[in-house]
């Protein structure tokens, strides 16, 4: 027999179809651990969790559980960056190297800011081969990818930086702000009340949710000097260093306590969901920035996605591929496995997702079942 998965947290009335959706995930679309969040004009209307924080399934999934979620931490390491430039510390259309001067190497000269933020900066790969010792290295790290030939000319081509995003954008922060984005973000993040983190500290480790991969995935075997051209950039883009997108090093304390915020970023639902609150609120960034951050900067064909990809300044605006609602003018991020954040001004929706059972794709039947039943519920 099987057990009742369990459900708690609160609805206010008129949402409850977010809650039925909620529990549809774990009844029919293999849901294992998960919590959503949606602030409705600051206030909140849906906080639940449900199921289990361990793939035993001998775990609860706590009201304060934090998840790994992945890709939605390139949208708050932007924000991060965004609040340097508010500050006029460093502009949009200035290059990378002139603060960071070692980039100019390989072809990267003339990268800038705008281009890190919107993955046009070239460097979605390091060259370099690295181990995972290295990948804790966080000057390792940056000086392999200060070193990288350009895979293409900085502002011609989009290509994902799926983990690169984060030792770029993370390197700009701490060249900018002397900062490292774990305290940066920690920071903000204790001033507007969101539980979110780049690197977990020890004390607070014991609150992680495990990540249950689908079995499907594993690091390939392949014998690199064989790739060339996109082959060789997407499999050095996930897997150099091997554990670059967490394969292998997920659930462990060091992965849990990195600071890399393109892929190993923890927080709760509530977190994320008060995080673009705080957004709409202007309590994160200008409106005027915000504008241009949530706006589309540039669209084209990924190679490393193998997609057509819309992005804002470290934002993916709405777009029908990648619907966040049905109202123009929404912005967030997806993660891997369907992790999401996002904020919708014309609705004023904040919402936040996260679950530990990851699937190979950001969209997933669950993420859109509780986006499409939030809206169901405000037209209601």
């Amino acid at each position: 027999m099987v057990a009742p998965v369990p459900i708690s947290g609160r609805c206010a009335p008129g949402f409850e179809p977010v809650r039925e959706a909620f529990a549809q995930n774990f009844a029919e679309r293999g849901e294992i651990g998960a919590g959503v969040c949606v602030l409705v004009g600051g206030e909140v209307a849906v906080d639940l969790v449900g199921g289990w924080a361990d793939e035993a399934r001998t775990r609860e999934f706590a009201p304060d559980a934090l998840t790994d979620f992945y890709s939605v931490g390139k949208a708050l390491l932007s924000t991060l960056l965004l609040r340097e430039v508010d500050a006029g510390r460093i502009g949009l259309d200035d290059t990378i190297a002139s603060v960071w001067p070692e980039f100019a190497q390989g072809g990267k000269a003339t990268a800038t800011v705008r281009h890190a933020l919107t993955h046009r900066a070239g460097v979605p790969a390091i060259r370099t081969p690295l181990t995972d010792e290295d990948l804790f290295d966080w000057d390792v790290m940056v000086a392999a990818l200060a070193a990288t030939e350009a895979w293409y000319p900085p502002g011609e081509q989009i290509a994902y930086h799926t983990n690169t995003y984060g030792h770029l954008v993370g390197e700009l922060l701490r060249r900018v702000s002397g900062t490292m984005p774990g305290p940066a973000l920690r920071e903000q993040a204790a001033r507007i009340g969101a539980d979110v983190w780049f690197g977990v500290p020890d004390e607070e480790q014991h609150r992680c949710a495990d990540v249950v991969w689908d079995p499907s995935w594993s690091i390939p075997t392949f014998d690199v000097s064989a790739l060339t051209g996109d082959h060789l950039l997407n499999a050095l883009s996930h897997f150099n260093p091997p554990g670059y997108s967490s394969i292998g090093l997920v659930n462990t304390p060091r992965w849990r306590s990195c600071q890399l915020a393109s892929t190993a970023g923890h927080g709760a639902a509530t977190g994320i969901a008060r995080w673009y609150q705080a957004l709409l609120d202007g309590d994160l960034l200008s409106e005027d920035l915000l504008r241009e951050a949530s706006r589309i900067q540039a669209s084209g064909h990924c190679p490393i996605l193998g997609d057509e990809v819309t992005y804002g300044l470290g934002f993916t605006p709405t777009t029908p591929r990648r619907p966040l609602g049905p109202n123009p003018g929404a912005f967030g991020h997806f993660g891997s496995g369907g992790a999401l954040g996002f904020a919708d001004p014309l609705g004023g929706v904040a919402f936040g997702y996260v679950m530990n059972q990851v699937i190979p794709r950001w969209q997933s039947t669950r993420n859109r079942a509780l986006i499409d039943a939030v809206y169901t519920s405000l037209s209601g």
